[in-house]
Order: C-alpha cells, then sequence, then structure tokens
C-alpha cells in the first residue's frame, strides 16, 4: 500500500498562482521567493510536460484543466507520493511548477532534482 498520505487541500490555482511552501525542507515552487524552496519556472508548454511526463516511471496524471496540469509520482521503495503541479503562462511560453512532498519533513532534494528532469526532459 505505501505511504501515500491525504492530496492535499492546497492544491490548484489561487489568484493565478500555486500554493507557496510550507517552512518544511520538502518542497520547490517557481512562485516562491525564499532561496531554498525557488525553482525557475520550465520553458515550453502544457503538452512539453505531458511529454516529459509520459518518460518518468510511478507518475499519474491525476487532473488537467486549461493551463493547469496536476501529476502524482509515486517513490520505487516505500511508495511516498509527491504532488506535482504546473501552470502554463502560454504567452511566455513558460510552465510554473510545484513540487512537495505529502509527508515526512526533508526530502533531500528529491522534488528539485524532479523538476530539473522534467525540464531536461523538455529540452529538445
Amino acid at each position: 500500500m505505501g505511504c501515500a498520505g491525504d492530496r492535499p487541500a492546497t492544491l490548484g490555482v489561487q489568484n493565478n498562482v500555486l500554493a507557496g511552501c510550507p517552512e518544511s525542507p520538502n518542497c520547490v515552487c517557481s512562485f516562491e521567493t525564499r532561496d531554498s524552496h525557488s525553482i525557475a519556472p520550465l520553458q515550453g508548454s502544457l503538452a512539453d510536460v505531458r511529454a516529459a511526463l509520459s518518460q518518468m516511471p510511478r507518475t499519474q496524471i491525476i487532473g488537467e484543466e486549461g493551463d493547469y496540469l496536476y501529476a502524482e509520482f509515486t517513490s520505487r521503495l516505500m511508495g511516498y507520493v509527491d504532488d506535482v503541479e504546473f501552470l502554463a503562462v502560454p504567452a511566455e511560453n513558460i510552465v510554473h511548477v510545484r513540487s512537495a512532498s505529502r509527508l515526512g519533513y526533508s526530502d533531500m532534494g528529491v522534488n528539485r532534482e524532479r523538476v530539473e528532469m522534467i525540464r531536461s526532459l523538455m529540452t529538445p
């Protein structure tokens, strides 16, 4: 069964932005201003994101509406679920991203590495 935890109530777009990160070091977001949680937005479109996600194991797209996409990533060993959200800004050809662990305190950099992997898969 693993360590899925409950899907957070803070998912989604509020006032044209994704939720910020908690104080714990297990989240990155392109809307964050704190260096420890900040990450650059992705270059491209939601179609590029979907294509990248299709290449990543244990990844499931849960929902997509307009310029928003939500996916869950499940860890191989313990079955931990991480929530990853994308918000496209087509006029700027960027996609904002938020990747956060549902459980635990530190993620040992996994969320940042995941976003960078998605970025590399989106690069032609």
